[in-house]
Order: C-alpha cells, then structure tokens, then sequence
C-alpha cells in the first residue's frame, strides 16, 4: 500500500541492497541475499526484511571475497520462488532506495523473470539510485557506499564484509544525510500553473502574521538537528564559530 503525503511523494521507502553470486545476471548469476529496511517519513521503523537464498549455483571466487557467504552455508536457504510473495508484499507501493540501481533492478528483474513473475516496476512506486544522487552532489569524488559514510560521518565500522542488511542499514543513514534539507518556503511572486488552470499569486504583504515563540520541545529538536548537521560535516559547520561583528 503507498502511503502519500499533501505534495504527493511517497512516505513509504524501502532502502534495498543485495549479495550476488556474481556480476551477471544475464549469464546466470544469481542473488544470495536480500537486505531491506523501512522508512516511513524519512524515519526507521523496524519492519525490515532479511533473506538469505539458495542460488543453485555456487558464487565466483571474486564474490566470495567480496561477501564471504559460503556456498555451503547457502545449501539449506530458500530459493528465492520460497520467498518472492512475501517479497513482493513488503515492497509493494514502495519507492526503493538502492545504491547503483540498475545492478540489483537487473538481478531481481532475472529472478522474477525465472518466476514467471513481471519485473520489478510493476510492484514499486519508484525506484531512487543513491549513487546518482551522490554523483549529483559529491561530482568527480569517490561515491561509494564506504566512501560516503566516510564524508557523511556515518559509522561503517562494522562492515569488514559486504552484507545485504547491513549494506542497506548503512544506505537509510547515508540517504537521510545526503537528501537532509527543506522545501523552500518562499512563495513565487509569478503566476503559477497547476493542473492546467492560472493561478494568479495573492499579495499577503498587508497581513499582519503573529510571531509564534518555539515551545521547549521544539528547540530540544531543532538542537538534536544541528548535533546531527554537526556530526555529518565532522564539527565544519559555521553557526558554532561565527561570532557577529562589533
């Protein structure tokens, strides 16, 4: 089910990652795992979802590197047709948050395909590259998963291997400090279109607005807003030394 909000985006959001046999999906490589967490108005909920699958196959020695899931390990998982409803359930109406999309789109789209089942667009709202986005704000830089928990302060620690639901517990944290901002609250003094119609822009320069005063709730979370902006620009940020001049 999508839930929407007044601006029409899609709260609900799946960050999404998975472990691979290999590169290639076309040429029979297969998913392993699949790690998912939830967001729900840019804030983690809980309900996530973590498979391991048995591919039928074993992983190439340069993925085993890489994820270090023995094929042994993998004999006695479900196949991914074991899963793919309750997988489908979970994502649906979803808009999916995935570091280098195409990658993991392109092997859930060949399980599906070996499902009989349609690709994957079919069940989501939408689906979010991450590494774009970060391409888009960090251009000609590293980006990363390990790089961008690095310039965005996100504490990878504990990732010596890749691992699908940690991956993806490292990309929610990563996601909300790359796309942390707000809407403008200016209002366009030209006139707007919406839906087809003109809409001419209303002068309020006559109101007289009451100035409301933030309760002690509201400062406490506009504090913990600026510790978190602290912590992702490593102590840079220029409100905490600037000083007004005499």
């Amino acid at each position: 089910m999508r839930a929407i909000c007044g601006d029409n985006r899609v709260m609900r959001q799946i960050v999404l990652d998975t472990e691979t046999t290999g590169l290639s999906a076309e040429t029979g490589d297969r998913i392993i795992e699949i790690g998912c967490v939830e967001l729900f108005a840019r804030k983690l909920t809980g309900n996530n979802r973590h498979y391991y699958l048995n591919p039928e196959r074993d992983s190439h020695e340069d993925a085993l590197k890489v994820h270090g899931i023995s094929n042994e390990f993998l004999k006695d998982k479900p196949k991914f047709v074991a899963v793919v409803d309750d997988l489908l359930q979970y994502l649906e109406g979803a808009e999916l948050i995935i570091h280098n999309a195409p990658f993991d789109v392109g092997f859930l789209d060949k399980e599906l395909e070996l499902c009989g089942r349609p690709r994957l667009k079919s069940f989501v709202g939408n689906v979010i590259d991450s590494l774009v986005l970060a391409k888009q704000t960090f251009p000609g830089k590293r980006n990363s998963l390990d790089a961008l928990c690095d310039r965005l302060g996100v504490d990878n620690s504990g990732r010596t291997l890749h691992g699908a639901l940690l991956d993806a517990e490292l990309l929610a944290d990563v996601y909300i400090n790359l796309t942390r901002g707000q809407n403008s609250l200016v209002m366009d003094e030209d006139v707007a279109e919406a839906d087809g119609q003109a809409l001419t822009a209303i002068d309020l320069s006559h109101l007289d607005l009451p100035v409301l005063q933030a309760d002690e709730s509201e400062l406490g979370a506009h504090e913990a807003l600026l510790l978190d902006l602290d912590k992702a620009s490593k102590g840079k940020t220029v409100w905490r030394s600037w000083t007004p001049s005499a």
